[in-house]
């Protein structure tokens, strides 16, 4: 036990506390700039079981900011890699490796499975659909977000408030580290936090961190936080559902236009753009499956057609439909 004796001096933490996280299972969806912080966080304390999903590998633009990967990496599932270190750094803890996209029909498989589900994905569609099978389950969930030099950490579900609780609107833009751009340092302080709140999660150390939001701004180098705890979660939300979810009496839209997606989501879909498809009249009682690439056009979409009346929707992202 000499490997967590500085951590079990803690009160919290104690022979009890790390069998604790002995015993845990824990789901990181994302192993990049914030996975890469956590993953190693979490193997060092002794979490006895992690699963890493992940669908990219690793490029040469990643490592600025994704430092437990090198040069001779290029080119590797990232999921895959991160497994490597984590064995070579603590053997006691069992990591697998899922070179695979986490989509509405994965996901509530992997918040029964998990003690604790954590969202260090690159995707809005993905943190909404994993707050709501983590919602559904009972399962705690840490999401965090960051983009340039700035971002956010919280912890949900459980017994706390879902993403939506406390984001009932997604974002304007579609903005990612790989459009806006992103500082290593920035990353790596979210995704410690990220671990530190998970870590006291596992422990049931108290006070509890579900519920409470941190922000940073490192670019002014100031930290804010706010408790969410008693916010209601919002009504007629929209969900996201994976392509073998569509039922054969939906109206499919690929708001994708033919240079951008070639081939439609499903053969039935079809194509219009945002200005036809407000001009369309939704059937009664006929549901409506939006698609895009990344599910924001599709939510605003979405969103415009409720403030005209009630409707049927569900949204598809096609980076996410698994």
């Amino acid at each position: 036990m000499n490997r967590y004796v500085r951590q079990m001096q803690l009160p919290e933490v104690g022979q009890a506390g790390q069998a604790r996280l002995a015993n845990a299972r824990v789901a990181v969806v994302g192993a990049g700039g914030l996975g890469c912080p956590v993953l190693q966080y979490l193997a060092g304390a002794g979490v006895g079981q992690i699963m890493i999903f992940d669908p990219d590998t690793i490029e040469e633009s990643n490592l600025h900011r994704q430092p437990i990967y090198g040069m001779a990496d290029l080119g590797r599932p990232k999921a895959e890699a991160a497994r490597d270190v984590l064995c070579a750094l603590n053997p006691q803890v069992k990591a697998e490796a899922h070179v695979t996209a986490i989509g509405p029909g994965m996901a509530p498989k992997v918040a029964a499975m998990a003690d604790l589900v954590i969202d260090a994905a690159d995707s809005f569609a993905v943190s909404y659909i994993l707050s709501d099978v983590c919602l559904a389950a009972g399962t705690p969930l840490v999401s965090a977000s960051v983009l340039g030099q700035t971002g956010y950490v919280g912890g949900f579900c459980g017994v706390a408030p879902s993403l939506r609780a406390v984001f009932p609107e997604l974002p304007t833009t579609g903005a990612t580290c790989a459009t806006a751009g992103v500082l290593g340092p920035v990353v790596g302080v979210i995704g410690t936090l990220q671990a530190q709140i998970a870590l006291r999660v596992l422990l049931a150390a108290e006070p509890s961190a579900l519920g409470n939001m941190v922000t940073a701004d490192l670019a002014a180098l100031r930290f804010g936080g706010f408790t969410f705890l008693g916010s209601p979660e919002p009504e007629n939300a929209i969900p996201f559902i994976a392509t073998h979810m569509v039922r054969d009496s939906d109206l499919i839209v690929e708001l994708r236009d033919q240079f951008e997606a070639p081939d439609k989501i499903t053969d039935r879909a079809i194509r219009l753009s945002e200005s036809d498809l407000l001009s369309r009249a939704p059937v009664p009682g006929q549901r409506m499956v939006l698609c895009c690439q990344t599910g924001l056009r599709a939510w605003r979409a979405a969103h415009a057609l409720q403030a005209r009346g009630p409707a049927k929707l569900a949204l598809l992202a096609a980076k996410a439909c698994t």
